[in-house]
């Protein structure tokens, strides 16, 4: 996903790259009203801040808006009501005040994206992936082969991540943040345990592979492929 990320404050902004690309997300970023519309490039998503040195950001969302129908999020220090309500019946699509942590920022992205691109009635229920495998994020529940499968709290919080993008390869420090807690400071063996449940409860419907020294890699496993040509394929922590 394509972001455009409009902020002059470098270390917030710089930050926020960071912590997005680490997340999968392209990130574009300039420091001014003026060169946020001037941007060339298509994109996905807008992070606006209002604090622009050229312009108020009020005004570049007013533009944006009238160019299209491109998502707008305005992140900005300004908590008075008065400019959340505005901000939003200029066009924004959300409001994030700062300070604010990466990972809610990625919510809100997310949040939003499924708001802008609502899906049709046939698509309304439960994702699947490949014919085996369900995950209704609504009810928090998981079938495989149409039986409910019975996971961990944390087990499911794992599997609902990792599915977000499948065949990404994700950090272990990027799953600990998104499933366990920005502050986690106990083991990582934890996500070894819970990575070993889900591989031998979803067998043949998905495979989790171990990247040493840096993750794991969520593959669907497709029709007519027994889900045993890597390390994913085992029950093995």
């Amino acid at each position: 996903m394509h972001v455009l990320l409009v902020e002059d404050d470098e270390p917030v902004a710089q930050s926020l790259r960071r912590g997005l690309t680490r997340y999968g997300f392209e990130v574009d970023w300039v420091s001014t009203g003026a060169a946020a519309l001037a941007h060339p490039e298509p994109y996905d998503v807008v992070l606006l801040d209002l604090g622009l040195p050229d312009t108020d950001g009020l005004d570049v969302c007013r533009a944006l808006r009238l160019r299209g129908d491109v998502p707008i999020i305005v992140i900005s220090a300004r908590s008075d009501e008065t400019d959340r309500v505005v901000g939003l019946e200029l066009g924004a699509d959300d409001y994030v005040s700062k300070p604010f942590g990466v990972r809610e920022v990625i919510a809100r992205i997310r949040a939003v994206m499924r708001r802008v691109q609502p899906r049709t009635a046939a698509e309304n229920g439960p994702d699947r992936y490949g014919s085996r495998l369900a995950v209704d994020r609504k009810a928090a529940r998981v079938r495989l082969d149409g039986e409910e499968v019975t996971l961990a709290p944390k087990e499911y919080d794992l599997l609902a991540f990792l599915t977000e993008e499948p065949g990404a390869l994700m950090s272990r420090e990027q799953i600990m943040e998104a499933v366990w807690d920005a502050n986690w400071f106990g083991p990582t063996k934890t996500l070894d345990v819970h990575v070993a449940a889900l591989r031998r409860k979803l067998a043949g419907a998905i495979t989790i592979e171990a990247v040493r020294g840096v993750g794991f890699r969520l593959e669907i496993v497709k029709d007519g492929d027994d889900g045993n040509g890597g390390s994913g394929g085992s029950g093995a922590s």
